[in-house]
């Protein structure tokens, strides 16, 4: 029989690791998961930057994402929060859900008839749990580089869903991964909560293609300092008058980006590749992360 037999017809038996954590300075919010299912990050993750994070899996409760964020933003603690899912779920021994507080309180309910091995690690601000796992070692390979981490929380969480895909994952294989944060007014243009939401919905390496999207994620929506601002003036728009010359997309006029050619035709190629938020043609600069970006893709 198929573990997806398994459960009652309309459930979905959602066998995976992940790490639902808050980081209380940025107050971001968020879960990393993986797994051998379609689609999870359709299932597990659920956020609000008010509060917190669930990450719900195993014989999956939907409703325990939505319920879970009410409860933390009605006052209860993470454990509190967890005890009133759990209560009067008849199904709760078949259950998995991991849940993160912004106040720091975390909490984390691996039932009794998980398929082994599951099981789950939870210290301030972070719960990871897992089942149909290759064994203990994956929690807790997710735990330690998460807590060892540094960066901003989309990086500490891929960190740790790594370290966790490394250590063995779903004993059945890999097929989904998925990351989502959110931060109050962190998305695009300031107009939605949604810091980042990359899904990896059917993959050979899930966890390594979400990689390469969390990469472009922060190419893309990124914001940098002063210090990697770089004037586009002179030496470095000609360097890049040169790149799409012989990437076959020359511009017209100088290679100035004060001739008025010239800029009309840099900005329209600069819409065209997404790299508006790296842009700034008010000062005439340019990202470093988006010139090497260029210097890659065109060189």
């Amino acid at each position: 029989m198929s573990l997806v037999a398994l459960a009652p017809a309309g459930e979905p038996y959602v066998a995976t690791f992940s790490i639902a954590a808050v980081d209380r300075e940025t107050g971001d919010v968020g879960v990393a998961v993986a797994s051998k299912f379609l689609a999870v990050g359709s299932i597990v993750p659920w956020a609000d930057p008010a509060v917190g994070a669930v990450a719900t899996q195993a014989l999956a409760n939907a409703t325990y994402g939505r319920r879970g964020l009410a409860f933390m933003r009605d006052g209860l603690t993470a454990e509190e929060a967890l005890a009133r899912l759990i209560a009067d779920d008849p199904e709760r021994e078949r259950r998995q859900v991991g849940l993160a507080k912004l106040d720091g309180s975390s909490a984390s309910h691996t039932g009794t008839e998980c398929h082994p091995w599951a099981g789950h690690r939870t210290g301030a601000g972070f719960a990871c749990q897992g089942n149909i796992l290759t064994g203990p070692d994956v929690v807790e390979a997710m735990a330690a580089v998460f807590l060892s981490a540094s960066g901003p929380l989309p990086h500490r969480l891929f960190a740790a869903l790594t370290a966790g895909d490394k250590a063995g994952g779903d004993s059945r294989g890999r097929q989904s991964a998925a990351l989502h944060v959110e931060r109050t007014k962190g998305g695009y243009q300031g107009l939605s909560d949604v810091l980042a939401d990359l899904r990896v919905d059917d993959a050979s390496d899930p966890v390594g293609e979400l990689g390469r999207l969390l990469e472009l994620n922060d190419l893309y929506f990124g914001r940098s300092p002063e210090s990697d601002k770089i004037d586009l003036r002179g030496p470095v728009m000609a360097e890049l008058a040169t790149l799409l010359a012989r990437a076959g997309r020359p511009l017209p006029g100088k290679a100035d980006i004060e001739d008025p050619a010239t800029r009309t035709a840099f900005e329209a190629f600069v819409g065209i590749e997404n790299l508006e938020d790296r842009v700034d043609f008010g000062r005439l600069t340019i990202d470093s992360p988006a010139l090497e970006f260029l210097r890659r893709t065109l060189g």
